[in-house]
């Protein structure tokens, strides 16, 4: 109706207003795909990041003895490139710099995709924590993992198929306390700072790069930063099904972590099997009696594989070292 469409410009006349408030003078920031930021990086200078990596953990003595009978392969070398490529990114150096546009893109898509807002928001703020980083700036948490951490992220909201599971994580990071009674039994907060898991989740996975942990995984699909990307959101997903389906809190956290260390480096395979499966059975329920997508990958997990189920119940005693800012407990 003419009602209608008269209310519909005065709301989008305010969504301008606010939006130029928000935005710097060259206008509105535009979201960016997930491979458009990697083509940035690899084409960005990154010699300095790079003469810092190691690429792998060194091993003397008995431990470099047992590593070459029972350990995992290496990495292939034409894979080398693209593995040096992203711990160069992971590198502190290679941080969220004010000054280069596709860093803020980045920032900003995670945020618009993780509230579904269509507004930038201020570069720092209160709102940054509302999305679980720990302060203001959110590159203060970024110290452990550069910017592979925001990378991860972007992926996560930028992917058809896992946009809606960060939805469902971060609604559950959102958790409020819910109405109680004295005749009702206190239910615990299960709230978590979203961004600060996600900068140890990709801590984690950076870990079992450099331990080669990946690199039978990484050899068969020829791919490394793909495969960085979907053991990240397997492991994401094992987190979110335990805390949700026991009632974790944060005090739970650090136990979890260590849990997921373990999952990372002992049995990656497990952990995507449980996410290729997660993934099927989303796209069916979408279908609503649609025939499966036949075998191949769905994402980026090559649904093809076989494997058993993913067990919520196993604990590691590995100690998970997280770095600086992005420690949980």
């Amino acid at each position: 109706s003419e009602e209608w469409q008269r209310a519909q410009e005065e709301w989008e006349a305010v969504e301008n207003i606010q939006s130029g408030l928000l935005e710097e003078s060259a206008g509105p920031v535009p979201l960016i795909s997930f491979n458009e930021a990697l083509q940035y990086f690899q084409t960005a200078d990154l010699s300095e990041c790079r003469k810092k990596i190691q690429a792998t953990v060194r091993r003397r003595g008995l431990a470099a003895l047992v590593r070459f009978l029972f350990g995992p392969p290496r990495l292939q070398q034409q894979l080398q490139g693209e593995r040096d490529l992203a711990l160069a990114i992971a590198q502190c150096e290679c941080a969220l710099d004010n000054n280069e546009k596709v860093h803020m893109r980045i920032l900003q898509t995670v945020y618009k995709k993780l509230t579904c807002s269509t507004l930038s928001c201020p570069r720092y703020g209160a709102h940054w924590e509302e999305l679980g980083f720990q302060g203001a700036d959110p590159g203060t948490d970024l110290r452990g993992t550069g910017m592979l951490g925001l990378m991860q992220m972007l992926y996560f909201v930028m992917d058809s198929q896992t946009l809606p599971l960060a939805h469902k994580i971060f609604k559950l990071s959102q958790h409020e306390t819910q109405a109680r009674s004295a005749a009702l039994t206190p239910v615990p907060l299960q709230n978590f700072p979203f961004c600060i898991m996600s900068v140890n989740i990709t801590h984690l996975v950076i870990q079992a790069l450099r331990e080669e942990r990946l690199s039978r995984e990484c050899n068969r699909r020829q791919q490394v930063i793909v495969v960085l990307n979907d053991v990240y959101v397997a492991a994401f997903l094992h987190l979110y099904a335990v805390w949700k389906a026991q009632r974790k809190t944060v005090a739970d956290s650090g136990f979890l972590l260590k849990e997921l260390e373990s999952l990372t480096k002992k049995k990656p395979k497990q952990l995507l099997k449980s996410l290729e499966t997660y993934l099927n059975q989303s796209l069916a329920a979408l279908a609503d009696g649609v025939q499966h997508p036949p075998s191949g990958k769905v994402g980026s997990v090559a649904s093809s594989r076989a494997g058993e189920e993913l067990n919520f119940t196993g604990v590691c005693d590995l100690r998970v070292e997280l770095e600086g800012e992005a420690r949980l407990v």
